[in-house]
């Protein structure tokens, strides 16, 4: 007897399953632990989860059976995604007239003789394939059985479903990561661009002071003097802006062991501090293994703004390392300046957000310094936290996994 192996919302159902983006692999271990529970539950040797296809019946998980695909017009699953039954049940095959000389009841030891399927019912009821155990010998459900593969149908769904929802986030991933790409290099070029042009205005109107201040007026003179200022400081941005995008991919790799008290004597070398300003460093150097690069870059953004934003007569810094967690090292460097106040603190690590108008040197901020930070913590694998009183300093404290 030919059995009907087309279901009547055939066309949409082979769209929906299309949707689902399904790879062939058997070893995933989601849908394995279903495979294993149905047997487990129902006492019976092998269990399927079948996809049925156009042509073909492919098979996601396999327990008891070496078996990867079927003819769509022979699987038992078929049967069932045509059915209109909730289970599709065959005590015994070879007492069942409709499988007379069916292939798959003759195989010996692998003949399909006992057959139990839950179809795979999506939420716009699109049956996707089966959930089902299969016996080499006559056998039969109980109704507690019976319930625990439709309960069991219903998870493959569920994963079936997620699976989808990771597809299309993987997708959006890749796409984004593409357009930031694209984002960053037209900032990058942008900048480039810019630099030059920048450069000629600060040096032009430095010919222009020179070699006409006989010429030029004093109000004249301070336009002169607020168009190198404004270049400058543009200037400034645009270099911040690079070293953002250059530098805040620094991670773990590229690893090293170094001399923490080492790396900050450069730092304030680097500084080359022209205030009244008391570094306290840790009092026992440690050997630390980071990216020594990133680490560096953090301490001079951190260092800086303890400098610029303080009013105090003498900037004092304290930096203290703390090596005691198994997983993380633990720095904290803490100012006496002039503090952040507390409805500001959730936005300093993002990107262009800036606390104060102007630092004490009468400079304006970029917001890119903190925002830099905060990127390459996580990057080493930590976080960065910051408490803070107006008036009375900030202590900015981070972690870096080891």
């Amino acid at each position: 007897m030919q059995l009907n192996t087309i279901p009547k919302n055939e066309a949409e159902r082979l769209l929906a399953l299309k949707s689902y983006k399904l790879d062939r692999h058997q070893n995933d271990v989601d849908f394995n632990n279903i495979t294993e529970l149905a047997s487990s539950l129902t006492n019976i040797p092998s269990s399927l989860i079948s996809i049925v296809e156009e042509d073909e019946v492919w098979f996601k998980s396999a327990k008891g059976m070496q078996i990867c695909t079927s003819d769509r017009n022979l699987s038992f699953c078929s049967y069932a995604v045509a059915s209109d039954d909730d289970i599709y049940i065959v005590e015994d095959t070879k007492k069942d007239l409709r499988f007379i000389n069916h292939p798959y009841t003759k195989n010996g030891k692998d003949s399909v003789v006992f057959y139990a399927g839950v179809c795979l019912v999506d939420k716009n009821d699109h049956k996707l394939g089966t959930l089902c155990v299969i016996d080499n010998k006559p056998n039969s459900l109980n109704e507690q059985q019976k319930d625990a593969l439709k309960l069991l149908a219903k998870q493959v769904v569920k994963l079936i479903e997620l699976n989808k929802s990771n597809v299309k986030l993987r997708q959006t991933k890749r796409k984004l990561t593409k357009k930031n790409k694209m984002l960053k290099g037209f900032a990058s070029q942008v900048a480039h661009d810019m630099k030059m042009p920048l450069a000629n205005m600060i040096l032009t109107t430095d010919i222009l002071r020179s070699k006409y201040k006989k010429d030029i007026d004093n109000q004249g003179l301070d336009y002169l003097k607020n168009i190198k200022s404004a270049s400058l400081s543009l200037s400034n941005y645009i270099n911040n802006l690079l070293s953002y995008y250059e530098n805040s991919a620094m991670g773990k790799k590229s690893a090293e062991h170094f001399s923490f008290n080492q790396l900050l004597e450069e730092v304030i070398d680097i500084l080359n501090i022209k205030v009244d300003c008391s570094i306290n460093l840790p009092e026992k150097d440690y050997d630390i293994h980071t990216n020594r690069a990133a680490l560096e870059l953090i301490l001079l953004n951190l260092i800086t703004n303890s400098l610029k934003y303080n009013d105090k007569p003498e900037t004092v810094i304290d930096i203290e390392l703390d090596t005691s967690d198994a997983q993380y090292d633990f720095i904290t460097v803490r100012d006496n300046g002039i503090g952040i106040a507390k409805e500001k603190q959730k936005q300093i690590f993002k990107l262009f957000s800036t606390v104060e108008e102007t630092d004490r040197f009468g400079q304006r901020g970029h917001g890119i310094g903190l925002s830099t930070v905060k990127k390459l913590v996580s990057n080493l694998g930590g976080n960065i936290n910051v408490n803070s009183k107006i008036g009375e300093g900030s202590s900015f404290k981070f972690s870096i996994k080891k």
